[in-house]
């Protein structure tokens, strides 16, 4: 029989204590301890088979002696899904997907599942009926119009029970909706428990490892938009991706946060419809309004997002202060670097800014990090403030140092291609950006190179 003990968790990042805490050592987190009964089963029993009937015994490796094979992925058709991976899913991954209730990642998913061909795939559901999950799928892609493989529906809980059908069926790819539903037998706490998370995943990594296949898990978030449990979970896990968006509106983002296999920067960009999620090949149809005249306080910026061109429109708003204070606000942007460059307009240039409040937003709910849009955040500010408008065939990718200089920004060549293909004349960039450029290649834009904030004010406004 094995012995039965308690133990202290934080709620907060997994630290495990042998007595209450008020503070964790951890992750400085006060009152986040909880006691949770654990009982240990017999380890050395694997909690499911190999093809072969037998574990895997790993030997050290001399690293000369170890031969690289590259592995080649599986090409979803969803390119989106592709891009944000890093060209496909890795045979014997393990995939964390995190967002909001009701955002859309069992769509995600399931329309996923549905649509991979030629493939048999378990999608394994502890909070939704089989029936609810058949409504969904003939909404995602009805049978008469289905180009997948076969997709098997499993509603259970239990992690024993999930690796004895898993290995009757062998399927090629599995999802886990959602991985705070599951628990193991081995462990004396509730569904959704730190303990009780970190052991599921645990064995659903083993399984992902030793027999390559695939393993998608669906994750809960906190109301801070964490992803629910140990932090432990995310190192655990080879791929981390946040499916954001609001409800109340029809686009949603999928952005890899962590991801062994390629870029951690990418990120996807799908429409709600009635039929599912649509893939939105151009971003820049979403990012840039459409308006018939031209207003004042809007510019356009030239901005990567992993290896993706975007161009998105930047609105300030500057207007004179009602309180003692002036108002600072910033949507999708960084309050902080937005008061440094109103600073720096100030001291450099001259402009009195400190009695005015600056409202600052980022047209389609981007939050953006980029330092190339620096240029078209000031440009916007100062157009606001003069009520003077800027072209909507200018375009800006620079960023602004603290002594008003215009720096140079990487990949500046993908940056105006994507300028000219989306029909801009002009494009503002640093000096310093054309090491290198061939000006040439680009015949219907005009390339602007400045190196002072001044040249672009007297360029634009006179």
């Amino acid at each position: 029989m094995a012995k039965t003990r308690s133990a202290y968790f934080c709620q907060s990042c997994g630290y495990e204590s042998a007595k209450w805490l008020g503070k964790c050592p951890s992750c400085n987190q006060w009152n986040s301890f909880v006691e949770e009964v654990i009982q240990k089963g017999n380890s050395s029993v694997p909690e499911w088979k190999t093809a072969s009937g037998n574990s895997r015994v790993a030997k050290p490796s001399a690293i000369d002696k170890i031969v690289f094979a590259e592995e080649s992925r599986l090409i979803t058709p969803d390119s989106e899904f592709n891009r944000v991976l890093g060209g496909g899913i890795v045979p014997g991954s393990l995939v964390l997907i995190g967002g909001e209730p009701g955002i859309g990642k069992s769509t995600l998913m399931l329309q996923l599942a549905l649509n991979l061909p030629g493939m048999k795939i378990l999608y394994v559901s502890g909070e939704e009926s089989e029936q609810q999950i058949k409504m969904r799928a003939e909404r995602l892609a009805p049978l008469s119009k289905r180009k997948g493989g076969d997709c098997y529906i499993l509603t259970e809980t239990s992690t024993q029970n999930i690796f004895k059908q898993i290995e009757i069926l062998e399927p090629q790819a599995v999802i886990i909706d959602s991985i705070q539903t599951l628990h193991s037998a081995h462990i004396e706490s509730t569904p959704g428990s730190v303990s009780q998370v970190r052991e599921c995943t645990a064995e659903l990594l083993r399984f992902a490892k030793e027999t390559s296949t695939p393993v998608f898990l669906i994750g809960h978030i906190t109301k801070d938009g964490a992803i629910a449990g140990p932090k432990i979970l995310e190192h655990m896990v080879d791929t981390v991706l946040q499916f954001e968006g609001d409800r109340h509106h029809v686009y949603r983002i999928l952005r890899a946060i962590k991801n062994r296999f390629g870029s951690a920067s990418e990120l996807g960009i799908y429409e709600m419809q009635g039929s599912g999620l649509r893939e939105v090949s151009n971003p820049s149809e979403i990012l840039l309004s459409q308006r018939d005249e031209e207003l004042s306080g809007i510019t356009i910026s030239a901005m990567l997002e992993g290896a993706r061109p975007m161009l998105i429109e930047t609105q300030a708003l500057v207007s004179v202060s009602a309180y003692g204070t002036p108002q600072r606000s910033a949507t999708g942007f960084d309050t902080k670097r937005m008061n440094m460059l109103l600073a720096v307009l100030e001291k450099r240039c001259g402009f009195r800014l400190s009695a005015q409040d600056v409202f600052l937003n980022i047209a389609g709910g981007l939050k953006v990090e980029d330092p190339a849009i620096d240029l078209a955040v000031v440009v916007a500010i100062i157009s606001s403030h003069e009520d003077i408008s800027v072209s909507t065939k200018v375009c800006f990718a620079a960023e602004v140092g603290l002594s008003g200089e215009i720096r140079a920004v990487n990949r500046i060549e993908q940056r105006i291609a994507e300028a000219e293909k989306l029909g801009f004349q002009q494009i503002y960039i640093s000096k310093y950006n054309q090491k290198g450029l061939d000006v040439k290649r680009y015949s219907s834009i005009e390339i602007k190179s400045v190196s002072k904030i001044e040249e672009v004010f007297s360029s634009l406004f006179g």
